[in-house]
């Protein structure tokens, strides 16, 4: 039997998981992330945490294809991570670095987090079955990863998947957190939906359940559209017209075989994709107007099996 490790590191715990080279998760388990120190403490960690479970299940190196390992910043094709502020790291090569604290475990992967979720649900999540996908998380902001014939494209920068900074907007004037104006990630984001009805609302004089409640949520403006609330109907239409815009230029840059949806708001399922897929079939390109969406459905796990499924032999 054959093993492979992933390891999702975030800026507050470190997600692993040890699995069979077939995709069979056998174990989940988390570590802190030690921050201090410029993050010094992060790598040695997951190789200590790593070569007590292969202990415990008593797997020696040559039994383990590899380990993936995902973090919060741009990662090149030869594992050279350029700057995590949030783990505190510099420009340094994540294999090397691997490899002199796991030397049993040469194989060592290593991918943008964002990317390298969309590579889990691609393989064993909510895009199983499909060569080619974009995925698209809706949370605090708009994160984006693109797999093409089942490999990641990071860009040669990283950059490629940052879809949360298309421009969809050119005439906003409030300037996002990139420093831009008019980004996706305004409109599409958890945050950026409960701002955009909070002005909408102010706009206007219609009568809504949202505007009783005063400070709300995406996840409640959801629930509002469930219940038929014409304000929040609104708004959904709105976030949708921007996404299904940006997924539209995406067709015709990249032309996935299917667009997957996670973060907080796709837990809303039809009430957020049916507005976003109108809007897409609206601005496609006609032959990529048929493509279709799907709900992740590895939640916080798509990223260990991401790691994995990159760590495995091509």
């Amino acid at each position: 039997m054959k093993y492979v490790f992933g390891a999702d590191i975030g800026g507050t715990t470190v997600k692993l998981g040890f699995f069979t080279a077939d995709g069979a998760l056998i174990e989940k388990w988390e570590i802190p992330t030690r921050t201090e120190n410029g993050g010094e403490a992060v790598l040695p960690d997951v190789a200590a945490s790593v070569r007590a479970v292969m202990a415990r299940h008593g797997i020696t190196g040559e039994q383990v294809e590899g380990i993936g390992i995902a973090v919060p910043g741009p990662v090149d094709a030869e594992t050279v991570v350029y700057k995590c502020v949030n783990l505190g790291w510099g420009v340094f090569n994540i294999k090397k670095r691997m490899n002199e604290l796991l030397p049993e475990i040469p194989n060592v992967a290593a991918g943008n987090d964002a990317n390298v979720a969309a590579l889990g649900e691609l393989w064993q999540g909510g895009g199983r079955g499909y060569g080619s996908a974009v995925m698209i998380t809706l949370g605090t902001g708009v994160g984006g990863g693109v797999v093409l014939d089942g490999k990641i494209v990071a860009g040669k920068n990283g950059g490629a998947g940052e879809i949360g900074h298309i421009t969809v907007e050119p005439e906003e004037t409030l300037v996002c957190t990139c420093g831009k104006r008019g980004c996706l990630e305004q409109y599409a984001s958890a945050r950026g939906v409960a701002d955009m009805a909070k002005r909408m609302l102010a706009s206007c004089n219609t009568p809504s359940a949202l505007r009783d409640m005063g400070d709300f949520t995406a996840k409640e403006l959801c629930e509002q559209a469930e219940q038929g609330d014409t304000m929040a109907l609104s708004v959904l239409e709105r976030f949708g017209d921007y996404l299904g815009r940006a997924m539209s230029f995406i067709s015709c840059t990249v032309d996935p075989d299917v667009y997957i949806i996670g973060g907080g708001m796709s837990r809303a399922g039809k009430t957020v994709l049916n507005p976003v897929m109108k809007a897409y079939r609206k601005y496609a390109f006609h032959v990529s107007a048929a493509t279709g969406a799907v709900i992740a459905d590895l939640g916080n796990d798509a990223g260990i099996y991401g790691c994995a499924k990159m760590a495995l032999p091509k």
